[in-house]
Parts: C-alpha cells; sequence; structure tokens
C-alpha cells in the first residue's frame, strides 16, 4: 500500500470519529450546564470545554461572549475552527475522495451524503433548542459510516489503517471527556454526592453510550470511582481506554511494517499498563495527572504512526 493511501485513510476515521466526539463533549456539556450549580460561575462548563479541547485561546480571539449558543457554533459550524465538527466531517470527506478507488461505493456515499447535509445547516439548525437533535445526528452519521465500512470493506491494510485511526482518536477523546468532568467540572466538597454530582456523572456516561452498561456492570449508585473503572480499564465497554489500546495493540502488531519497532512497543507497553492495572493505583496517583499522561502517551503513538508509516514509506 502507498503511504498515501494509509495516510488518507487514517486520517479520514480520525476526522469522522473526532466529530462523533466532539458532538459527544458538547452534548454532555450541554446536559451539564442546563444544571443549577452552587460553587461554579455562569457558563463554566462552556469554559471547561474549551479548554479540555485547548481551543480556549481560538475562542478568546474571536472576542465572543462565553454562551452555549456562541461555543456550540464555533464547536460545531463555524468553517474556520479547524477542531469542529463541520471542517471534521469536511476533512473525512475530502480524505475518502482521494482515496475512491480503495474504499467501497457505500463508503463514498455516505461520507459525501454527511458533508452535503451539514454543509447545508445553519445556526438556528444547531441552536440550544436543537442542540440535542443535532449532535444525535452527528453520532448516527458517524454510527452509519462505521457500520457500512465494517460491513463491505476487505479485511486488508486499508481496514486496518481506519481501525487505527477510529481507536487512537476515541482513546484521545474518552479521556477528555472524563477529565472534563473530573478536573474541570469537580463539585466542592458539600457538592459531591448531591443531586447536580449525580446527574453530572449521569450525562457523561450517557455521552459515552455507557450509561446502561454502568448499571449492568455494578448495579450500585453511579461513583465516580466506579466510572472512572468502567472508561478506563474494562476492557469489555467498548469506549474504554482499555478496549480502544486492545485494539490499536492489535493492529499495531498486525500492520508492523519494517520500521514499526518503536510503535509496536510503545502501543504494547500502554496495552500491558491498562490491561494489568488496577482503579486504585489510577486513583492514587490523581485522575487528573493519571489523563494528562495518558493523552500525551497517545499523541506520542499517533506520531510514531505518521513517522513510521506516512512521512518515509514511499521514499
Amino acid at each position: 500500500m502507498l503511504s498515501s493511501t494509509a495516510d488518507h485513510l487514517y486520517w479520514m476515521a480520525r476526522s469522522m470519529e473526532r466529530a462523533e466526539n466532539v458532538a459527544r463533549m458538547l452534548d454532555v456539556t450541554h446536559h451539564m450546564s442546563l444544571l443549577k450549580h452552587s460553587t461554579v460561575g455562569p457558563n463554566h462548563e462552556w469554559s471547561a470545554m474549551l479548554a479540555i479541547s485547548g481551543l480556549q485561546y481560538e475562542f478568546a480571539e474571536r472576542e465572543l461572549d462565553l454562551s452555549a449558543e456562541n461555543v456550540i457554533h464555533f464547536m460545531a459550524l463555524d468553517e474556520t475552527n479547524p477542531a469542529s465538527i463541520y471542517n471534521s466531517l469536511y476533512n473525512a470527506r475530502e480524505n475518502a475522495r482521494a482515496v475512491r478507488g480503495t474504499i467501497t461505493s457505500e463508503m463514498w456515499e455516505a461520507l459525501n451524503h454527511t458533508w452535503l447535509d451539514i454543509r447545508d445547516m445553519s445556526t438556528q439548525s444547531v441552536a440550544n433548542g436543537n442542540a440535542a437533535t443535532f449532535f444525535g445526528w452527528v453520532k448516527e452519521r458517524s454510527h452509519l459510516s462505521r457500520g457500512i465500512t465494517h460491513g463491505t470493506l476487505l479485511r486488508d491494510d486499508a481496514f486496518r489503517f481506519l481501525r487505527l485511526g477510529t481507536f487512537l482518536e476515541r482513546a484521545d477523546n474518552t479521556s477528555r471527556i472524563l477529565d472534563v468532568k473530573y478536573h474541570v467540572l469537580l463539585p466542592s466538597l458539600a457538592d459531591v454526592g448531591g443531586a447536580a454530582d449525580y446527574y453530572q456523572w449521569g450525562a457523561l456516561l450517557r455521552s459515552v453510550s455507557a450509561f446502561e452498561s454502568y448499571r449492568k456492570v455494578y448495579r450500585d449508585l453511579i461513583t465516580p470511582k466506579r466510572v472512572a473503572e468502567l472508561l478506563i480499564l474494562r476492557a469489555d465497554m467498548p469506549r474504554s481506554l482499555a478496549a480502544c489500546m486492545n485494539e490499536v495493540n492489535r493492529l499495531a502488531q498486525e500492520i508492523n511494517g519494517p520500521r514499526a519497532s518503536e510503535l509496536t512497543r510503545h502501543a504494547g507497553l500502554l496495552h500491558a499498563e491498562l490491561k494489568f492495572g488496577r482503579i486504585d493505583d489510577v486513583v492514587a496517583q490523581g485522575l487528573h495527572e493519571y489523563l494528562t499522561g495518558f493523552l500525551a502517551r497517545i499523541n506520542e503513538i499517533g506520531e510514531l504512526v505518521n513517522t513510521t508509516y506516512f512521512w518515509s514509506m514511499d521514499e
């Protein structure tokens, strides 16, 4: 496979997964913003959303009021924000267009149709009253694209690079969603265990489609420690860090190019730590510190994918 083809496939998958996960982060933030808090200021949730996404400075440059409407538009439809859902879907479509001979016609049609739909959307279509519907639409289009890929594409290196991009991006975003609640929106001691705290954790679980799974596994009240365990260490939870790294590690070994030793070593080490890790050790380290470290290592693995397969493979 040509390096350029692998590059387009990898970023096509990452861009589609990124659009879905931005929608998930906006969705949980929107739900949290509707709750009353005794210790945080107005619009604190939206400030947290920008901070955890690393976009607070880009938003500040626009000199807009910090409000739900402005942040949702910035993260959803702003054509000048490279990380917006709009641009993620555009990038997914453009990468797909570059490799139309490698993907199936059904995959192309789904991605192209998604792009054409969002291109015609207006600010009003994602305003507060319609936000939940819009976020649901983004998630559904991502599910459709992923399902078509899984059901129609040959299981070769093209499929592996698509899956590698998907699970690296998912691991990154699951850790960010968890960090939004645990670190940035952590209530005061007086609020811990209260109604607002409980509903925030419930909103977080729903944002990663894990509410029913939590009930099935723990059959008890929602607690921060158990939510962290589910989303970090439970390999049977599809969007957990452990589940993502299971796939990343497996795919890195299956692709395993001639210069992939560092990539497979880093992926294997992180996979082993999650496989044999204990939640008590994670909590003792500090969940925010753990997630920050995990994000750095995921980014390092992403850089190794670039340097191993995309920058010099065709030389």
